[in-house]
């Protein structure tokens, strides 16, 4: 299998950086072939401008949308943008792995997304109407292939849980696991955090680089999250509003969650 790792840290000395070079050793050694997209390593250009799309009229106001259906329907992308769409489609599970920085991903990942996902990519895909709103969620480019999110945080466990004053970790990672990820098309796997990662000693550093290779090993094989697909009849079409007879019992962003496929 194609591993791709989406890296978003500054520096590779870090725990992040070991981690890294750990689940890289691991998958291949394992017999998967694994790409790394080092963001900081490869400076990657964050802010998606018009330089994004080439042979664009610079004179005329630029409409995001429209530049990114035409740039990649025609070809004229720039090339880092091409390049890291080649790696996802090759890709059968993709890693994004970063610190968890002010309540979600550093602004190199997210400008990775807003300028990869393009127009007919990562959004805009399939047949828009009263009946169908596209394929998304659960549907689209990545349909059949897998991610999961590998996140450091420097507060405790309990600080990100059900009473814990940050929130629920599973709330504040909701837009990238069913945003990102499931939106697309990816099957999503449960995110692998790793907390209080200022008091982490050898000891404690070993037990979660053997957790992570549990994890690893379990990338094809462990079961999602249950996320509802947007056209398998859950939602009214086109006001995306989860019938009423579904997700009795749960509150907020859990009513997303498919209460006949979880526990």
């Amino acid at each position: 299998m194609k591993v791709l790792i989406v890296y978003a840290h500054p520096e590779p000395r870090s725990l992040n950086g070991a981690l890294r070079d750990f689940a890289v050793t691991h998958l291949r050694d394992s017999g998967h072939e694994v790409m790394v997209s080092d963001l900081y390593a490869m400076g990657w250009k964050a802010a998606l401008d018009g330089d994004d799309f080439l042979n664009r009229d610079a004179s005329a106001p630029l409409k995001v949308e429209l530049a990114s259906k035409y740039a990649f329907a025609n070809n004229a992308q720039s090339a880092d943008i091409a390049a890291e769409q080649k790696k996802l489609l090759a890709a059968d599970a993709v890693i994004l792995q970063f610190p968890l920085w002010w309540f979600t991903m550093p602004a190199i990942l997210k400008g990775w997304v807003e300028r990869v996902y393009a127009y007919g990519f990562g959004y805009g895909v399939g047949e828009h109407s009263e009946r169908r709103w596209g394929d998304r969620y659960g549907e689209g480019t990545f349909k059949g292939k897998r991610a999961m999110l590998i996140v450091t945080a420097g507060g405790w466990a309990e600080h990100y849980a059900e009473r814990g004053i940050n929130g629920r970790i599973d709330d504040l990672l909701f837009p990238i696991n069913h945003g990102v990820l499931h939106y697309p098309g990816f099957d999503v796997l449960p995110s692998f955090v790793i907390y209080r990662t200022g008091r982490m000693d050898e000891a404690r550093y070993l037990r979660t680089r053997a957790e992570l290779g549990e994890r690893l090993d379990t990338l094809w094989t462990a079961q999602p999250i249950p996320y509802r697909m947007q056209n398998g009849g859950d939602y009214h079409i086109p006001s995306m509003q989860l019938k009423s007879e579904l997700g009795i019992g749960r509150q907020g962003l859990d009513i997303h969650l498919d209460e006949r496929r979880s526990g």
